[in-house]
């Protein structure tokens, strides 16, 4: 980085410049609380940072200061910080220090990014609705209305206080940034999920005129007052603040980016490309192999899932209305698709008997799919435990069912199994009430009236998934409307939502929160809308897209206390997906997608991000399911939970409920949709994303030769791809990987082998 002396003097005064509008002011504090009130702040001492080494007084200790500031990189204005804060003298009980950067030039309209927790600040309406909530007042019912949101950490929209207080595993990388509106520039703060101390604090707090706004780091943890608890931003602070004695030492590592940002998409832009920075790599811990997981899911599906007095596949136990069937989202006719690649006819029999039962009678008045139902002949529209709700259809759902029901019909006649005309049928009437939904309203709306079709819930990108499905549709059917409609909507979701840097909808137990689900729905669209028309346009749109997805895939390990149940199973969780800012924790994989999305833009852009974080994604999968070599207490083999907890926000960090759960189908399609060796004879690159070892050793334009090896305790059935340069240039083949017999390896074994482009 290349300082004039002028600069410089503001360096070693304490203030660094982002640039000639916008400084910040680096400053340290030590903070006491009243532990008996909830940590209210008591007292406070500040000092300005000047020079490496200062001295911090307070009323009971001194305290030495130790500042180490470096250039990581002059070419894109990044810097190291390493701050001590030391204890010399006397003493200080419950307290905490702080590293603080003061903006004296801030605006409301700043996009603030807290990776997996706040989009645009959460700035929006709230609600204080109880778990799961739905909208419970007239006037915040509709069509047209602003997005409202639950009551979680957030910036205020109105007057009044305006802060959010996280602790640094609440993000998917302790990270805080923001886009600055009047000067188009761009800053980021990432450091370390702990130190010595524990997890972080992170915060940020605007003032009465939001004219500034200060971004700290608090060590230990402690939120003043108020802590998050699932949908209620006001439950007391338990945080315990240190009795802190002489030779106590506190150390902050982080680091700080500034960078141009013309826009709010700038910065994930810059997201994308920093968030490994202060990331050790992960290490890698084989668990069982893809084809012995689809193994052990199948015979769980089979025997548990399975109804066959009706003939259908429960999404869960069956304990409740909503883990018994739900036609999208958690299962349903996402379910079917990976269980009809098996070789098990009495699976496939299961699965046709699962459309039999669904046609026609899985269908509602409003042409759209029943949302959920149970017992076998009872289908309901919507939450029926909620008066307001219970005909309020998740359009998201539908959308799930379309797009992976057209991909059933294209397997099942490979395998030459008849598509009866009922399922054909069926299936275009909810295509046609996605149509007649768009253009009655040029919106899909976040909830549907099961009756009438009518937009309940308005203002959301939950149906992201629909334009990818309607364009399946147009191919399928013939018919040039659902392909307009496709590209009218996805136009329309784009302009609305991925430009603006939020998506919301997808859950349906969330409200409007941002969310991972609805935005991948929409990856999913554009690079699909692609393949499908070659305009570039689509494929701009999807890396835009996937910049965005990337800020809710956690990119480190997260160290989890040595006495909670993924401490004592060594979980590693990179790679989990964070659903919300609402429910608080990762997930093993995207609800409910196997991320093939993000090997498509590869195939386009040839951009190894997108590997990266799709390598992360599929392989940590396996490690959260129950088996018999390495059950998870109160689990049945076959289970995984959706639960990665690395915050406070319900039932620990680091703790599950027992239970069965979608991520049991995202493992299945992960199995099936992706390779799981992928090679790249273009760049001569290698990734595996099953639980094995590949290296390249040598490569040709349309051959190579590799070294693969079953590092696990099972046989490994391993799924290869290679792909030329003019392979690349071809739309993804559908069901690809049906019928191609894997790579065997016994435990242990490694094999040579020579492979080739497909012809």
């Amino acid at each position: 980085m290349r300082y004039s002396k002028v600069v410089l003097l503001f360096l070693l005064s304490g203030i660094c410049v982002l640039n000639a509008q916008v400084p910040y002011k680096l400053r340290f504090a030590v903070q006491q609380y009243d532990h008996s009130l909830y940590n209210k702040m008591t007292n406070r001492t500040v000092v300005e940072a000047v020079g490496n080494e200062l001295i911090l007084k307070t009323a009971t200790g001194e305290w030495t200061i130790e500042t180490e500031k470096k250039t990581v990189s002059a070419t894109d204005n990044t810097l190291e910080y390493s701050v001590i804060f030391r204890l010399t003298k006397g003493y200080e009980n419950s307290a905490a220090v702080l590293v603080e950067l003061d903006f004296e030039n801030w605006s409301k309209k700043n996009y603030v990014l807290m990776p997996a927790a706040a989009y645009n600040g959460n700035r929006f309406e709230s609600r204080r609705i109880p778990y799961s909530p739905k909208l419970n007042d007239a006037r915040d019912i509709g069509k047209d209305k602003p997005i409202i949101i639950s009551d979680v950490p957030r910036l205020n929209i109105a007057d009044g206080l305006s802060q959010i207080q996280e602790r640094s595993g609440a993000m998917a990388l302790p990270c805080m940034g923001f886009q600055s509106v009047t000067n188009e520039q761009g800053f980021f703060l990432t450091t370390v999920q702990r130190n010595s101390f524990g997890d972080l604090g992170m915060n940020i707090e605007e003032s009465a005129n939001r004219q500034q706004a200060v971004i700290s780091l608090c060590s230990p943890l402690v939120r003043e007052r108020t802590k998050y608890l699932i949908c209620d931003n006001q439950a007391p602070s338990t945080d315990i603040p240190a009795d802190f004695k002489v030779g106590d030492a506190v150390k902050f590592t982080f680091w700080v980016y500034n960078f141009d940002a013309p826009k709010i998409q700038s910065v994930f832009d810059k997201y994308l490309l920093i968030r490994k920075d202060l990331c050790p790599a992960s290490e890698f811990i084989p668990q069982l192999p893809f084809s012995a997981c689809f193994d052990l899911l199948e015979k769980k599906f089979n025997t548990e899932n399975f109804v066959p007095e009706w003939g259908y596949y429960s999404v869960g136990m069956r304990s409740m209305f909503l883990q018994d069937w739900q036609i999208g989202w958690t299962g349903g006719m996402i379910s079917t698709y990976p269980l009809l690649f098996s070789s098990s006819e009495q699976t496939r029999r299961n699965v046709i008997a699962n459309f039999d039962w669904l046609f026609p009678n899985g269908i509602s008045p409003s042409g759209f799919f029943w949302d959920s139902g149970e017992k076998g002949n009872k289908w309901y529209g919507g939450d029926i435990r909620k008066p307001q709700a219970k005909n309020w259809h998740l359009i998201r759902k539908s959308a799930d069912a379309l797009y992976y029901i057209l991909k059933q019909f294209d397997l099942m006649k490979r395998q030459g199994i008849a598509i009866k005309p009922l399922w054909e049928n069926g299936t275009r009437g909810v295509a046609d009430a996605f149509v007649k939904l768009w253009q009655q309203n040029h919106q899909f709306g976040q909830f549907v009236d099961s009756q009438s079709g009518e937009i309940a819930v308005g203002g959301s990108s939950g149906a992201g998934l629909a334009p990818a499905a309607l364009m399946l549709a147009s191919v399928y059917y013939n018919d040039k409307k659902y392909e307009k409609g496709a590209l009218e909507s996805a136009q329309a979701l784009y302009d609305n939502f991925v430009q603006k840097g939020i998506s919301c909808g997808g859950p349906g137990d969330a409200l409007q929160n941002p969310d991972s689900e609805s935005l991948y729905g929409l990856l999913e669209s554009f690079a699909v809308l692609y393949e499908m028309t070659g305009d570039k346009k689509w494929l701009n749109y999807a890396s835009e897209t996937a910049a965005q997805f990337s800020t809710w895939v956690m990119s480190y390990d997260y160290v989890f206390p040595a006495n909670c149940l993924f401490g004592q199973l060594i979980m590693k969780t990179t790679g989990a997906v964070f659903a919300n800012t609402q429910n608080k924790h990762g997930s093993p994989g995207i609800c409910t997608h196997s991320g093939l999305a993000l090997l498509r833009l590869y195939r386009a852009t040839a951009n190894p991000v997108y590997l990266q974080l799709l390598q992360d994604i599929a392989r940590s999968i396996p490690q959260y399911m129950s088996r018999p070599a390495r059950p998870i207490k109160g689990m049945h083999d076959g289970w995984i939970n959706e639960r990665v907890s690395t915050t406070d926000w319900f039932e620990g960090i680091g703790e599950i409920f027992p239970g069965s759960t979608w991520a049991e189908t995202d493992l299945m399609l992960t199995i099936k949709e992706l390779p799981g060796v992928y090679l790249d004879l273009e760049k001569q690159t290698i990734t595996a994303f099953d639980q094995v070892q590949a290296e390249l050793i040598s490569c040709k334009a349309n051959s190579a030769r590799l070294k693969i090896s079953n590092p696990t305790k099972s046989v490994a059935y391993i799924s290869l791809l290679a792909e030329s340069a003019k392979d690349k240039l071809k739309p993804w083949i559908e069901n690809r990987f049906y019928g191609r017999k894997g790579v065997e390896l016994k435990p242990g074994e490694t094999k040579v082998l020579n492979v080739y482009s497909e012809k």
